[in-house]
């Protein structure tokens, strides 16, 4: 079995309640988003604003890394979501929007959520075993997409 299967598989088996999957559906790249929108938000150093580069962006490229190690069909997936998420932020921050309020508010928000779910279902989150999980989580999101596109992860 793949290193990926593997880990879909145990992080489904916390996630059978159709409940807990219709929370994890829209928390999990929700989350997504607002961490990459807390990242953007921390000060970069001054030789680095001249690039245009956040720390969300630095943080996303060994995330990426490591979801294309774990399959090139999430990996390219993941770096979509990647791509709409600094738009939205971008989005946000055009607006006029406080980036790093929305995204700490929308943050707590969506984690209670999660929580909600998995006390519904039963079982502890993923994550509290192992912290690769917390990364799994948007892959295992991608795999219902990708299989209802009948691409192979």
């Amino acid at each position: 079995m793949r290193k990926i299967e593997r880990l879909l598989q145990e992080y489904g088996e916390s996630h059978q309640n159709k409940v807990n999957v219709a929370i994890h559906t829209i928390a999990v790249p929700s989350i997504y988003l607002v961490t990459l929108g807390l990242l953007w938000s921390i000060p970069t150093p001054g030789f680095i604003d001249h690039f245009a580069v956040t720390w969300a962006h630095l943080a996303a490229l060994p995330v990426l890394y490591y979801y294309f190690t774990l399959s090139g069909p999430i990996g390219a997936a993941m770096t979509l979501l990647t791509i709409v998420c600094f738009l939205i932020v971008e989005a946000l921050a055009e607006a006029g929007m406080s980036v790093w309020l929305f995204s700490l508010a929308l943050f707590v928000v969506m984690w209670i959520l999660q929580f909600v779910g998995h006390h519904v279902e039963g079982k502890k989150p993923s994550f509290l075993k192992d912290l690769q999980f917390l990364l799994v989580g948007p892959a295992w999101w991608w795999v219902h997409w990708l299989k209802r596109m009948n691409i192979q992860y």
